[in-house]
Formats: structure tokens, sequence, C-alpha cells
């Protein structure tokens, strides 16, 4: 078809074929034509509205008043709405309203054609869709929010530091100006203040100094939201009674404000509120939104503080099986560390202990239980204590004979856990120092004398707790003047570099040699930051890792 062909069809017919509602009304706002897509949008019959005023067509609540004024469309076409699009509720045919996008144009008949010559088109088509596709798209961003948050969260160490990341994220994502966090007090049982975020070049002073105070339940905008477990919008901060602090909002200009709950299931761990410098309505996607993500976060802090509690009572646990300090032995220097895997389990197996004998000499102890957690950490206090029990016979073998006996009766018939150890006997006499070593399945201790020679001590043994007939046996060393002497457990030479490579007992023994070596604290403190050096990056996991240190000074 064309040109000529399609200026030969009747405008009419055009306008009939549009998709959307085209009505024309004259100057006194009379309907003077309507296409056929008006009976789907709006219920009426095009012909039925011929002649009939436009404003039949809006809800009563837009009617004329007494005063006379009516929707004209010389008046329409002079304003505001000309050449625009306006969302207006209309009525349809059965009575209910239909909520239409409507764009006005005006069609003068000649150029200066009186008001009353003029004609109006209204174009019209139904909102519904548009809107539900820009609240899906809301929604998606809100969520998208949410996701974001709970990201943020993920990261955090502690409860403490998930509470400060979730004020920022949230005001970023959402577009609030500020946020105000507030946590349950444990003792008092009151909102205290946890924290305030604002946007960049907003300040929010006369709010930071209102959140000395604490809110009881039903007190204020948070007290509120505590007591009803649901979020609470204020539309207008400065006029709204249940907000206590209208002078602080008034003097910051903020004006709407938001509050939900953090929740863990019907305990409400804290209360968070947004608030907006505009005064904005707030859209029941959004409150739902914030409810659902007021839930995740509670369960995630939740989480995170069950999770900081155990690790409370794993570490707890653990200086329980070390010694809270080293004891001062006459003529010998002593160093330790210890540091727990970097795997999961919250409680290691390696310990280490000194501890003086009823003649005079001292006992030292190295061991490493197989495995990690709560039963790795029973085995391991049975061991020291057993061997602190047994210590009284004097002799290191005889207290690994003990600790053997006491993991074998206490184990029984479950799966085996062994233990790794070294124990020695220190003396010290007119001709100097010398130890008693006895060793089981454990790395054999490092002897650096002063001139930097470094060898192994002791004749290792089968594990503990595998065999009632193993035998251990006692080998006996002098210590000279200037000596270090080292024990530690497999956690410094099986710790792994990114490439699986072994830290190995090579390399131990070569800066054990080192002149930096030669004093206890200098041999453990080195030893330590190597290993650490190894395992930093390293996808492998680090085991445990104990070492001690004895020195004789020169």
């Amino acid at each position: 078809m064309d040109l000529g062909q399609l200026s030969a069809i009747p405008s009419e017919t055009l306008l009939d074929a549009l998709p959307d509602a085209v009505v024309v009304a004259d100057g006194d706002g009379r309907v003077t034509y309507a296409n056929a897509a008006i009976r789907t949008l709006l219920g009426h019959d095009p012909a039925v509205l011929i002649g009939r005023s436009l404003t039949r067509a809006l809800p009563r609540r837009f009617q004329p008043g007494r005063d006379g004024k009516a929707l004209r469309p010389q008046a329409a076409g002079r304003g505001e709405l000309l050449g625009r699009t306006t969302q207006l509720p209309l009525l349809h045919a059965d009575g209910h309203e239909v909520l239409v996008d409507l764009t006005l144009a005006r069609v003068d008949p000649f150029p200066g054609a009186p008001p009353e010559q003029r004609s109006v088109i209204c174009v019209l088509r139904d909102a519904g869709a548009t809107i539900l596709l820009e609240r899906q798209l809301q929604v998606s961003r809100y969520l998208a929010a949410t996701l974001r948050v709970t990201a943020a969260l993920t990261e955090a160490a502690d409860a403490d530091v998930a509470f400060q990341r979730l004020l920022p994220t949230l005001c970023t994502e959402l577009d609030w100006d500020a946020a105000v966090l507030w946590e349950t007090d444990e003792q008092s049982g009151r909102l205290r203040h946890a924290g305030t975020w604002t946007a960049p070049e907003v300040d929010v002073p006369a709010l930071r100094e209102e959140t000395r105070r604490t809110f009881g339940r039903g007190e204020g905008l948070p007290g509120l939201v505590r007591q009803r477990r649901t979020p609470v919008v204020v539309e207008d901060l400065w006029s709204d009674p249940r907000f206590l602090r209208q002078h602080a909002a008034r003097a910051d200009g903020v004006r709407t404000g938001v509050a939900f709950p953090v929740l863990r299931g019907d305990t409400v761990l804290g209360v968070c509120e947004l608030f907006s410098r505009t005064q904005r309505s707030v859209p029941p996607e959004l409150v739902d939104v914030l409810a659902h993500a007021g839930r995740q976060v509670g369960q995630f802090l939740g989480r995170l503080r069950a999770e900081s509690e155990m690790r409370s009572l794993a570490e707890t646990l653990q200086r329980s099986l070390l010694p809270s300090h080293l004891p001062t032995v006459p003529g010998v220097e002593l160093a330790a560390r210890y540091r727990a895997g970097g795997g999961s389990a919250l409680v290691g197996g390696d310990t280490y202990d000194v501890m003086p004998l009823p003649d005079g000499r001292w006992m030292a102890l190295v061991a490493d239980v197989c495995g990690t957690g709560a039963e790795a950490a029973a085995l391991t206090a049975l061991t020291r204590h057993t061997a602190r029990a047994a210590s009284a016979a004097g002799c290191p073998a005889a207290v690994l004979a003990a600790v053997n006996a006491a993991l074998l009766h206490e184990q029984g018939a479950a799966p085996l856990r062994f233990v790794t150890a070294a124990c020695l006997v220190l003396e010290s006499g007119p001709r100097g120092h010398r130890v008693g070593i006895s060793i089981a399945g454990h790395p054999p201790p490092l002897l650096r004398t002063a001139d930097g020679t470094v060898v192994a001590l002791g004749r290792p043994s089968a594990p503990l707790g595998v065999d009632a007939g193993t035998a251990f046996t006692d080998a006996t060393v002098d210590l000279p003047a200037g000596s270090t002497l080292l024990l530690y457990t497999d956690g410094v030479t099986e710790a792994r570099d990114d490439a699986g490579e072994q830290f190995g007992e090579d390399r131990l023994e070569r800066l054990l040699a080192d002149a930096a070596c030669s004093d206890a604290e200098g041999a453990v403190a080195a030893v330590a930051a190597a290993v650490e050096a190894q395992v930093a990056g390293s996808r492998h996991e680090a085991d445990d890792m104990a070492l001690l240190a004895l020195t004789v000074p020169a």
C-alpha cells in the first residue's frame, strides 16, 4: 500500500485499528468520537459515549464540585497535561476503577480558532501492565540489594562487624540518607545504640545526639517495631507522634523513616532505622523485603553469635590444655609458641608442658594427638594430666608408658586415636645440665650447640595408644653452655605452601643453625615466623603447631 492509498482510508477506520483507546472531545468537554478499543479498556460502547461529558468517566472524588469546575478540554489543552502522559483513574462501565496512562493532544480547526471550536484528542492505555512491570523491577532491585547485604555480612568475622556492615550496605543499595541501628541489651532488656551511618555529604548530628537514649518495648519507633516484630513506616517524622525525636528530625532535615526488626525466630536482636531527607512514600514491596531481610540477617547474626560463643568456649578449652605460663627453671631459659590449625576444628590436639619434680628435677613434654575437635581435646587432656601424675617416677620412658596404658584403657573399642610425644627430664648438677629423653613416634628434639651445630636426639618408639607391649627407652644427653634444645610437633615440618611443598626437617635444621636461634626465645620466634610465611596464602590446611625451647646460657 502506498501513501496515496493510505490517505484514502477514512481516519475513523485508522483510529479503530489502533490497540490504544482514542477519545475526541469538543470544547465543552463532550465526546465527539471514541474508537473500538474503548470497549476493551473501559467496557463502553463507543456509540453510547457520543455526546457524554468526559467527567462522567471520572470517579466521584474527581467529579466537579459546587463551584461547577469541570475537566474542560480547552483548560487541559492549555495546561501542563498537554503532550504529557499522566496516570489517572477512570470508571469502567461496571463501576470499578481502571488506572490508565492518559496522553492529550490539542487540535485547532484553523489558526486562531476560538476555544469552543477546538478539540482535544485523548489517548488512553491500561497502566496496570506498566505498573506491574515497574513493581516487578522495583522488587527485583530490592531483592538484589538484600542479596548484596547478605554477601557483605558473610564476609564479617563476627556479629559486631556484621552489624556495622549492615548499615552502609542497606543505605547505599536502597537510596536512604542515614541509618541507625539499635541492639537489644541482654542485661537491661532495652534497645541501645549500636551504630549510625550516613551517606557522603550527609550528617545527622541531632539524631546522633539522641543515640545516647534507650528504648523500651513500645517506646518510640524502635520500641514499637520491637513490640510488633514487623516494619513500621513513618512518612512524616516531623508530625507523627510515634516518633519521639521530632526535634532532631527537624534539625537534621530528615522527613521519612522506616524501621524493621532484626529477628532470630521470635527474638528481636535489634531494630534498624532508615531515614530520608525527602518526604517519600514507602511501597509495600519494600516493607515486605525489609521484613524478609530482617529475618535473614537475624538468622545470620544468630549463627555468627553462636559461632563466636563456640570459639570462645574452644579458646577457653584450648588454654586449659596448655600451661598458663612457663615456670622459672634455675640456670635454664624457656620459651614456647602455640598456634591452632587453620581448619574448621575449634580445638587442636597439640600441647606442651613443663613442671617441677619432687627431687628438684624438671619434666618437659610435647605431644600431638591424632585428629582435632572435642575427642582430640579429651585425649590431649588425658595425656597431659597422666604425664603429670606419672612424673614422680622420674624417668621419661616410665612417663610415656603410663600415658600409653591410660590411652589404651580410655579408648576401649572406639576408633584408634594415637598420640605422639617427646618427654624429657632435666637435671642440674655441678657438672652442668643433662636431659633424659624418651620419644613415642614423635619428631626427635633438635639440639643446637654454641657453634651452630644441630643434631637430632633420642631413639623413637611406637606412638602412644597403639600397643600395650610397646617398650619405651631413655637416652641421656648433656646440655653444654650456650646450647638450645628445641621440641616441636609435626605442624612445623609438615607445613605446606600453596604448591604443596613441606617445610621439612632439613630446612628446620638449617634455620636452627642460624645465629638468631642461639637462645630459646630467638629460636621459637624464628621457627614460628618461618612456618607462618610457609603457609601464608596456601590452599592447604595448616596443622596445629607447638614449640618448646630450652637454652643453657653460655
